[in-house]
């Protein structure tokens, strides 16, 4: 009969230990990060759909139906439909120029196009009042030609432009260094153009970094609210978009119609994330 010998024993039991703990740590990961989806993304979802239905579906659709909050949706879905197509073009331009070429400066402009993560929206937002405002840089010849941009629809646009478009160039450029530089180069040593490279080699590769970062954009351009607020002036049924919709009626204790508008766009975020979900599976 074999002699079992201590050391045997012990690395039988540390081997055992070592695969007990192997199997406990993933389960406290996905325990721990299960309970902070609850408390921080379920929980306050929950409470916006909750409290918007407390007084029944009758003042939830008759909140929606204020036009007011009509106004306010349509501004809301008119910028997001200028700002994220243009801040779409712009990303992957920027992108295209970052990760494929070499040129003097180019870190300094890689800094400025990070600018808008570190400048506060309401900085942002009070820059613009001051460069097209009526006291501001270019105020005076915006008046003398009856153009208007603080306070109207181009000001938002502008300020909304402004806070979001790094969203889709770090996320294409990320994808761009990461899959280098080789298919372009064989591509172009066969003598593709510049265009066909673009819309056949690299637009392909990167296209999940488009989508993420036009997600991103979206998501950020229809729920913004510090630069906007500033540029708008709070015109109801004119300026005000869904998150300054909500920011008034809140303050005006209309407390289930602020709910209601605040849960519209919650549903605008899930009707985004089911359009990239169909559109995965599509292209899949």
């Amino acid at each position: 009969m074999k002699t079992i010998g201590l050391d045997e024993l012990r690395r039988a039991a540390v081997r055992k230990r070592t695969q007990g703990e192997g199997r406990l740590v993933p389960g406290l990961l996905v325990a721990l990060a299960l309970a902070f989806l609850a408390v921080f993304l379920v929980a306050p979802i929950a409470v916006v759909f909750v409290s918007a239905f407390q007084k029944g579906a009758a003042t939830y659709l008759a909140a929606l139906a204020e036009p007011e909050a009509r106004s306010a949706l349509s501004l809301t879905l008119l910028t997001a439909a200028i700002v994220v197509p243009l801040n779409a073009i712009f990303g992957v331009a920027a992108a295209w120029l970052f990760s494929k070429h070499e040129f003097f400066g180019k870190s300094a402009l890689l800094t400025l196009v990070d600018l808008p993560f570190s400048v506060s929206p309401v900085i942002a937002g009070l820059v613009f009042v001051l460069l097209f405002g009526a006291q501001g840089l270019f105020g005076p010849w915006l008046i003398a030609h009856d153009l208007r941009v603080i306070f109207a629809v181009p000001g938002i646009v502008l300020a909304t432009a402004f806070v979001t478009f790094p969203m889709v160039a770090r996320e294409v450029l990320t994808v761009m260094q990461a899959q280098g530089n080789e298919e372009e180069e064989a591509a172009l040593t066969l003598g593709a153009s510049g265009w066909q490279i673009l819309f056949r080699i690299t637009l392909p590769k990167v296209r999940w970094g488009v989508l993420y970062g036009v997600i991103l954009c979206n998501a950020r351009a229809m729920g913004e609210f510090g630069a906007v607020s500033v540029v708008s002036g709070h015109v109801r049924g004119e300026t005000n978009t869904l998150p300054l919709h909500v920011e008034i009626l809140y303050n005006e204790y209309h407390f289930a119609a602020a709910f209601a508008v605040a849960s519209l766009l919650a549903l605008l975020a899930l009707v985004t994330l089911g359009a990239k979900k169909l559109l995965e599976r599509w292209t899949s």
